[in-house]
């Protein structure tokens, strides 16, 4: 007994350090760890075109795959698309680009970023009651159904392939509208030729 009552401030030590230990760490689901900023991030791209022509060419590339455009000027595009995988699932895509002037006024670059928010279809049922005089309510075998979508998840794509392939299109579209002047940035695009040549 003598010999437990010395042990307890040793182990009362050990299970502090523990907990202060178990505090002090971040967890694996902390997702800003994850966040590099690098100088190769796949959010932006620099063009020849000033501001101005590089929205106008992101909403025509928008439109031109069926998205929604809520709103469009000199310096943002912001438009949405929804799809339907499944009866009871929806999901919904809202894509922003802000096209930024460089120093020179010239060029400009283009940050984008598109969020998926998915739904999911949630039934309830409600039993319809019946007042009965001093019986109270009585509950009947008849009830309705109220469905109604619940979001259940919402997060920024990070695929670089997506934005690669929206790129792609905004470039084609300053080719056509604006010709040799629209070439991109030299050393700031990463999109292969054969792509930018594809019809």
């Amino acid at each position: 007994m003598l010999q437990l009552h010395r042990l307890l401030p040793a182990i009362f030590f050990v299970l502090i350090a523990g907990i202060l230990s178990a505090c002090g760490t971040p967890s694996k689901s902390v997702v800003y760890l994850h966040e590099e900023f690098d100088s190769t991030s796949t959010y932006s791209r620099s063009f020849a075109e000033p501001a101005g022509q590089t929205c106008e060419a992101a909403r025509r590339a928008l439109l031109s795959q069926g998205y929604l455009i809520n709103q469009a000027n000199n310096e943002l595009v912001d438009g949405r698309k929804s799809f339907q995988p499944s009866s009871d699932s929806h999901v919904q895509i809202v894509f922003r680009i802000v096209c930024v002037a460089d120093a020179s006024g010239k060029g400009s670059t283009a940050f984008v970023s598109a969020l998926e928010d998915r739904y999911a279809l949630k039934k309830s049922n409600n039993s319809a009651s019946l007042g009965v005089g001093a019986l109270g309510s009585i509950s009947l075998p008849f009830s309705s159904s109220d469905d109604s979508l619940v979001k259940v998840s919402s997060l920024t794509i990070p695929a670089g392939e997506f934005y690669q392939r929206f790129f792609v299109l905004v470039e084609r579209y300053l080719r056509a509208d604006y010709g040799n002047a629209t070439d991109v940035i030299k050393g700031t695009s990463t999109v292969p030729q054969s792509l930018l040549q594809r019809n």
